[in-house]
């Protein structure tokens, strides 16, 4: 079997590691359109308990990953200068670039070797393999060559963000709300290396036209971002990285694979920042992928319809999670009308996946000072 990966982000290198280990006699190619090093963001966060999910299976890569992340046990919400303490929700973090690094080496200790700095222009040129898997993002070539087969969907939501990174190493995960003569301002805010730490800067549609942000460049966005949130960085300074802004996509498929094309990460779907999975759903595709392409090896077409079947319905729980905690961000200037504490249970309970009762038991300090100073249903916001 010859297997062509498109994509070297986490989700192409880790199956193309996984698919290589279980079956050394398949041929696997992985092909990136970008230089090796060529990332935009910082760090990446994980929800949970990291990659704990990697255990059963591949103990070498989690071995391999786990010592370079950061992770803490709270997170913090910032809201009229007030810190609101969540306690008992989890994340952990990791340099994207490092992660990268990490998961090469795993596909170098099986042989794969990924071909960078190649344009593949037309699917044709890939005739000669059994299986094209698109891992190549939410602009993905593969998913827009057969967009029709695919039901393929992307929406923007209304939001603009800018990701940058920042020196000072924050203590936890913190979303920081700032209201300013521009309009409202929120900052995602988390470390992931011991002196770096990701910042990322959202505005709503009004803030944005109002600071004059389409008009500016890249210095002069970093150089206003860093005046509104002066105090949260605490006189460190912004660091840019292709810090443009960007909308959020919303990518749905109503199809998985089509003739002897697959998807899988933010090809097949897109789950908002804020919740911190992206990265983990799109390497427990590449997961789910490689048990059905090793328990149908004599029929792709089987194990491409396998894939879907058992992956689509988890995936679309957690999509839908996602897209849930993703409208909520784009209200976030009027849930900010709510007081501190119950603009934070706002904030927790933003996917519909987590409720008062759950609550109770994962963050019972929170729970307790909502209870005293919140204001009941007043958390309600839309």
């Amino acid at each position: 079997m010859r297997i062509a990966i498109l994509g070297a982000g986490p989700a192409g290198l880790y199956l193309a590691y996984l698919v290589k280990r279980r079956r050394p006699d398949i041929d696997v190619t992985v092909i990136e359109q970008n230089p090796a090093d060529a990332t935009f963001g910082f760090g990446v966060v994980f929800s949970d308990r990291a990659l704990e999910f990697l255990r059963e299976d591949d103990e070498e890569t989690y071995a391999a990953v786990v010592p370079h992340m950061e992770s803490w046990s709270d997170i913090v919400i910032v809201h009229r200068g007030e810190r609101v303490v969540i306690d008992g929700v989890g994340f952990a973090a990791i340099g994207r670039l490092k992660l990268l690094q990490l998961l090469r080496a795993r596909t170098h200790s099986v042989g794969v070797e990924p071909v960078y700095r190649r344009l593949v222009k037309n699917l044709c040129e890939l005739n000669d393999v059994d299986l094209i898997v698109g891992a190549d993002g939410v602009n993905s070539f593969v998913r827009r060559s057969y967009e029709k087969e695919f039901g393929a969907s992307a929406r923007l939501l209304t939001n603009r963000f800018a990701w940058f990174g920042t020196t000072k190493p924050f203590e936890t995960l913190t979303q920081t709300f700032v209201e300013t003569e521009l309009g409202s301002f929120n900052a995602h805010h988390y470390r992931y290396a011991p002196n770096l730490s990701t910042f990322i800067v959202e505005v709503d549609q009004t803030t944005f036209a109002r600071a004059g942000f389409a008009h500016m460049g890249e210095v002069e966005t970093r150089a206003l971002c860093e005046r509104v949130f002066a105090q949260t960085l605490d006189n460190h300074a912004l660091i840019s990285n292709n810090s443009i802004w960007r909308q959020f996509p919303i990518v749905h498929n109503e199809h998985w694979w089509v003739r002897n094309c697959v998807l899988i990460g933010d090809a097949l779907h897109t789950a908002h920042f804020s919740i911190g999975s992206g990265t983990r759903l799109a390497m427990e595709d590449a997961i789910a992928l490689d048990k059905t392409l090793a328990a149908h090896s004599s029929n792709i077409g089987a194990a491409l319809a396998a894939y879907e079947a058992t992956r689509r319905p988890i995936l679309e729980k957690l999509v839908s999670g996602a897209n849930g905690s993703a409208i909520w961000y784009e209200y976030f200037a009027e849930h900010m009308q709510l007081a501190p504490v119950d603009f934070a249970m706002s904030y927790v309970t933003r996917s519909g996946r987590v409720d008062l009762h759950r609550l109770r038991v994962l963050s019972p300090l929170f729970v307790e000072r909502f209870e005293q100073e919140g204001k009941g249903n007043g958390h309600r916001a839309r």
